[in-house]
């Protein structure tokens, strides 16, 4: 079952799309996915993803990856096993459908277009991915600190830890 939750955050897909993932949608472009729900879409598969893929077993007689406990059938019941890995981590407010919202802020953390990122995450919507434009206040409070305290110097009087500036509008 950890090979699920690692493909969730790898890929950033949706949870029911890795639960009726088939052997038969990986290609060499990545996952084929015929039915999401925006419609059929092809995801990108890097390379971390398929070693996830390429570690697990194929089952005789089971399409799919992340397979049940019933023969031919898909993993239906993946919450026991994410309630675990989260008591182990001390992770106890964190949904299934939070990983995909990691892979959403790290992407947007690195500065990836919102736009990109929205047609990694499947959206036909740019406003759907904007949900996820709040994530990258981290970078930006950062930065905002990061100057903040270059400056804390010479607002402070202190010449010691204070920068050289040029203050704009002033002659050189």
């Amino acid at each position: 079952m950890i090979a699920a939750f690692r493909l969730l955050i790898l890929t950033g897909c949706r949870l029911g799309e890795i639960q009726t993932l088939q052997w038969s949608f990986i290609t060499d472009h990545g996952m084929e996915l015929p039915d999401t729900k925006t419609g059929a879409r092809r995801i990108p598969l890097p390379q971390a993803a398929r070693a996830v893929l390429s570690a697990l077993p194929r089952l005789p007689d089971n399409p799919y990856v992340i397979a049940g406990k019933v023969p031919g059938r898909y993993a239906t019941d993946l919450q026991a096993p994410w309630r675990r890995i989260r008591a182990r981590a001390g992770l106890h407010d964190v949904r299934i459908h939070d990983l995909r919202h990691t892979y959403a802020s790290n992407a947007v953390s690195s500065g990836m277009p919102i736009q990109m990122v929205g047609r990694l995450l499947g959206h036909t919507q740019i406003q759907t991915t904007m949900r996820y434009a709040h994530l990258a206040d981290d970078p930006v409070r950062r930065a905002a600190e990061e100057n903040a305290d270059r400056l804390s110097g010479f607002v402070s009087g202190n010449a010691d830890s204070a920068p050289k500036l040029k203050l704009v509008g002033q002659p050189d």
